[in-house]
C-alpha cells in the first residue's frame, strides 16, 4: 500500500466500473467505487436490463392475445402498464442487491456522492456527509454515457421523451407513439408497445433500420414490423414537434415532401454522448477530453496521466456493457503489470425484437471494403423445425468466411434466441474455426441453434 488511502478509485459503478472493482480486489488491490445515482449503471437502471424486463412482460401479452392459431384463447388479458413499470423495478433491484452484496464481500469501499478529479491522484466528494476527499494511486473513470439531444424544435415540450424518462411512464397505456430514431433504442421500444396494442410508427434519417449493422438485417426487420403493423419511415427526416390540443404531431419530411403524424408520446433516440461534464476540474479536463467530450485514452486505456484511466462508453468505440466490462478487467490486469487477456477484438451485439436480431465479427459488406474476398453461407430459418413450431416471423443465419481458407469471420442472425446463439460464433470466430469445423459438429435437434450448422453446411 503506497502513501495514498486506495490503490484504485473508480468513478463510476456501471457494469465497467463494478467489475473492474471485482477484478481489482482480486489482484489484491484496496478499491473504492464512487457513484453519485445508483450502483448498476445505465444498463442495469435505464437501458439494458430494464427494457428487456418489459419486453418480457410485453411479450407474455402479445402471446397471450394472439394464440387462438396454435389452440390457446384467453379472455379478460390486460396489460397494467404500472404493474410492468414495478416489476422493472423489482427486477433492478435483486440485481442491484446482488451487486452490493459481492462489493461487501470483496471488501471494497462503495462510496455514495458526486466524484471531481481535482488532480492525479485527488477526488473531491460531494454530496456525502461522510467523505469529502479520496486520494489514489491510480483512478479510473467508468461514467458511461446518457441520451444526446438533437436540436429538433419542440424538443422540450411535454410527452417528448428520452430512453431514461420512457422507462419511468406510467399510467394508461399510449394508443399512438412516435419514434424518433431506428437504432437498437428505438426498435426495442417498438417491439415492447406495439406487442402492447399501441400504434407505433418510427422514423429514421437514414435509408434503413439499423443503419450500424448489415443491411439486410434492417431491411428484413422492417418487414416484420410491417407485419406486425408498425410504420416506418426511412430517409425521413423530423423538422419539427408541435402541441396541438393534448396530442403532439411529429413533422417530417419524405421524399422532398413533409409529412405528418400525431401521437400521444413522441421518443427521441438518436444516439447518446458520454458523461464526462463536470468530472475533471477545467484544467485536467483541457488535457484528457477529446472530440464530442469523450476521454482520451492509448490503447492501454491510458489518459494524459498514466495513472488515471477509462473504460465503457465514456471513451467511446463500441458503446456496450459487456464491451465495458471488458475493458474494465483489461485496465486493471495493466496497471497491475500484467497483459490482457481478453479478446476485444470479437464483440457481438445483440437486439431483442422478435425474432431476436445479433451480430458478431465483420459483414460482408465490411470485409469487402477490408479487400478480404469471402464466401457467404446463409440459411432462412423458415425451415428452421423450433421456428415453425414457436410461430416467429422471417429470419436468417448468415456466416461470412474467408474465401482462401474458410476461417469464420462473421454471423448477422436474425432467429429465435438469436442473441444465445451468437456467443457460440463468437467463440468460433475468436479461435479461427472454419465453417466446416461449424458444420462438423453435432447441433441438437430441434434447436434454434442447429440452424448455425445448417447454414454452415449450405
Amino acid at each position: 500500500m503506497s502513501e495514498f488511502q486506495y490503490d484504485l478509485v473508480i468513478i463510476g459503478a456501471g457494469p465497467g466500473g463494478y467489475e473492474a472493482a471485482y477484478e481489482a480486489a482480486d489482484y489484491g488491490m484496496k478499491v473504492a467505487l464512487v457513484e453519485k445515482d445508483l450502483v448498476g449503471g445505465t444498463c442495469l437502471n435505464r437501458g439494458c436490463v430494464p427494457t428487456k424486463t418489459m419486453m418480457h412482460s410485453s411479450d407474455a401479452y402479445r402471446i397471450a392475445t394472439c394464440s387462438e392459431g396454435i389452440g390457446i384463447t384467453a379472455t379478460g388479458v390486460k396489460a397494467d402498464l404500472d404493474r410492468i413499470i414495478d416489476r422493472k423495478e423489482e427486477v433492478s433491484e435483486t440485481l442491484r442487491d446482488g451487486i452490493l452484496f459481492l462489493l461487501k464481500k470483496k471488501k471494497i469501499d462503495y462510496i455514495q456522492g458526486t466524484a471531481q478529479v481535482t488532480g492525479e491522484h485527488t477526488i473531491a466528494i460531494s454530496g456525502n456527509e461522510e467523505v469529502s476527499e479520496l486520494t489514489a494511486s491510480n483512478i479510473m473513470i467508468a461514467t458511461g454515457s446518457e441520451p444526446a439531444v438533437p436540436p429538433i424544435p419542440g424538443i422540450d415540450l411535454p410527452g417528448v421523451l428520452d430512453s431514461t424518462a420512457l422507462l419511468e411512464l406510467r399510467g394508461e397505456i399510449m394508443k399512438d407513439f412516435v419514434i424518433i430514431g431506428g437504432g437498437v433504442i428505438g426498435i426495442e421500444f417498438a417491439t415492447i408497445y406495439s406487442d402492447l396494442g399501441t400504434k407505433v410508427t418510427v422514423v429514421e434519417a437514414l435509408d434503413r433500420l439499423l443503419p450500424n449493422m448489415d443491411k439486410e438485417l434492417g431491411r428484413s426487420l422492417k418487414m416484420n414490423f410491417k407485419n406486425r403493423g408498425i410504420d416506418v419511415h426511412t430517409n425521413a427526416m423530423v423538422e419539427k414537434i408541435e402541441q396541438r390540443g393534448d396530442r403532439l404531431v411529429c413533422f417530417y419530411k419524405e421524399k422532398d415532401k413533409v409529412q405528418e403524424v400525431e401521437a400521444d408520446h413522441i421518443l427521441v433516440c438518436t444516439g447518446r454522448r458520454p458523461v464526462t461534464k463536470g468530472i475533471f476540474t477545467t484544467e485536467l479536463e483541457e488535457k484528457v477530453l477529446g472530440e464530442r467530450g469523450f476521454l482520451k485514452v492509448d490503447d492501454c486505456y491510458r489518459t494524459a496521466f498514466p495513472n488515471i484511466y477509462g473504460i465503457g462508453d465514456v471513451i467511446g468505440g463500441t458503446m456496450l456493457a459487456h464491451t465495458a466490462t471488458a475493458e474494465g478487467r483489461d485496465a486493471v490486469a495493466i496497471m497491475n503489470g500484467h497483459e490482457p487477456e481478453i479478446n476485444q477484438n470479437v464483440v457481438a451485439g445483440c437486439i431483442y425484437t422478435s425474432p431476436e436480431i445479433a451480430s458478431v465479427g465483420l459483414t460482408q459488406d465490411e470485409a469487402k471494403a477490408a479487400g478480404i474476398d469471402v464466401i457467404v453461407k446463409k440459411f432462412p430459418t423458415s425451415a428452421n423445425g423450433k421456428t415453425v413450431i414457436e410461430e416467429l416471423d422471417r429470419g436468417f443465419i448468415k456466416l461470412v468466411a474467408s474465401k482462401e481458407d474458410h476461417t469464420l469471420l462473421g454471423a448477422q442472425l436474425m432467429c429465435g434466441r438469436a442473441t444465445d446463439i451468437i456467443g457460440e460464433l463468437a467463440v468460433a470466430i475468436a479461435n479461427g474455426l472454419t465453417v466446416e469445423e461449424v458444420a462438423n459438429t453435432i447441433h441438437p435437434h430441434p434447436t434454434f441453434v442447429e440452424a448455425v450448422c445448417d447454414a454452415a453446411r449450405s
